[in-house]
């Protein structure tokens, strides 16, 4: 899979903007603030629907425009896909797919897969769970695109209960529980699929994971990589580490929780139990990763999860080939023994682009076609 064409219109900082890629490795070479991240940013949402650098749309609209336009040429399996994406912040977004609309912007997931490695992951590292919770949805969805659509279906709901919750305080006293029980089950059917995907997702991530943090930081106790749910009571067979229950057996539990849970969640309004409230747990060795791992292990940490993320799509041989690798800005936050290790990847990608701010940041093991980024527009320079 490679991309062989990308147009921008209003997204970001760019006016308009078109890059001619080939495959292999190319860099983006520019200052801060000239816009190479935002035209990688642009290929990471037609692959998620989503930015690895903010959660909602609004931002990605350059200033004084009403919406945004990005346009992807796609290569895989000898054939090419175009996909067209419209983002209107406050309405529906709008897709197209070799030119003819669809119903949903999901549709077009699954057309371009990338694995994007950027500074934002130490968030993935040392963040809040919501950022490792986004971290393995998007890899489930890459995997699965229809999970995009349980996702959703998920998310629905727990807004829907969540409103029930905060009204139901006249319904406890005596009142008529019954359409919190329907939510109840929608929440197990949903949460059940999406739990199930990414418990799948993490064992079959936790070997290449394991491998590449071994590569970049040889000597080192081993990555662990852990699912934690509080499914554990109903559930026991979770404690162990390759457990993946079926998704009746994960609803089943999801709904025996939901009713130890239903006095608490009426008190405090809010949704107790699902998979919205589960982590994953990083470990070196027997230390946690947060509060333990030094600046130089976090990077570590955050470069083998999306190496091990990489590795996992292409092991999975999905349609279209490999996922393209996309590195932002991140040679110069890394020691040589790292860059080396990442250069070695990128070099060996069906494409992957990278971005830079100078050209020495580049590792010389690399060799690509340059792009030249300033002053609004893009370059290629060898």
């Amino acid at each position: 899979m490679h991309v062989r064409h990308l147009s921008v219109v209003d997204f970001r900082s760019w006016v308009a903007a078109d890059v001619a890629f080939e495959p292999g490795p190319a860099v983006l070479i520019g200052s801060n603030g000239q816009g190479k991240t935002n035209l990688i940013e642009a290929l990471g949402y037609v692959a998620t629907l989503g930015s690895h650098r903010v959660s909602s749309d609004a931002p990605l609209v350059r200033s004084g425009a009403e919406r945004a336009v990005v346009r992807v040429a796609v290569v895989a399996d000898a054939r090419e896909m175009r996909v067209e994406l419209e983002i209107l912040p406050g309405r529906a977004n709008r897709a197209k797919l070799n030119g003819s609309p669809v119903p949903r912007p999901r549709e077009v997931l699954g057309i371009l897969r990338v694995v994007v490695f950027a500074p934002e992951d130490l968030s993935v590292v040392r963040g809040d769970p919501n950022e490792r919770r986004r971290f393995l949805d998007d890899l489930v969805v890459a995997r699965t695109p229809r999970l995009a659509g349980v996702r959703a279906d998920y998310e629905r709901v727990l807004k829907q209960r969540a409103a029930l919750l905060k009204s139901a305080a006249a319904a406890r006293r005596g009142g008529d529980l019954s359409t919190l029980d329907v939510w109840d089950g929608h929440l197990a059917e949903h949460g059940s699929q999406l739990l199930w995907a990414r418990l799948a997702a993490v064992r079959a991530l936790r070997p290449h994971a394991a491998t590449a943090y071994a590569q970049v930081a040889p000597g080192s106790a081993p990555l662990t990589v852990r699912y934690s749910t509080s499914l554990t009571a109903s559930l026991p067979e979770l404690t162990t580490e390759d457990a993946l229950p079926q998704p009746d057996a994960l609803a089943a539990a999801l709904l025996a929780e939901l009713a130890k849970a239903r006095p608490a969640e009426l008190d405090r309004g809010v949704n107790l139990v699902g998979p919205h409230r589960d982590d994953v747990d990083l470990g070196i060795g027997a230390l946690p990763v947060r509060g333990y791992a030094s600046h130089g292990e976090a990077w570590s940490v955050a470069l083998a999860l999306r190496l091990g993320s990489y590795e996992l799509l292409r092991a999975d041989g999905l349609p279209g080939g490999d996922p393209v690798l996309v590195l932002d800005d991140v040679f110069a936050e890394l020691d040589g023994q790292r860059r080396a290790q990442l250069a070695l990847t990128a070099s060996k990608a069906e494409q992957a682009i990278v971005t830079a701010a100078v050209a020495n940041d580049v590792p010389s093991e690399l060799a690509a076609a340059r792009y030249d980024v300033q002053d609004g527009t893009v370059h290629r320079v060898g």
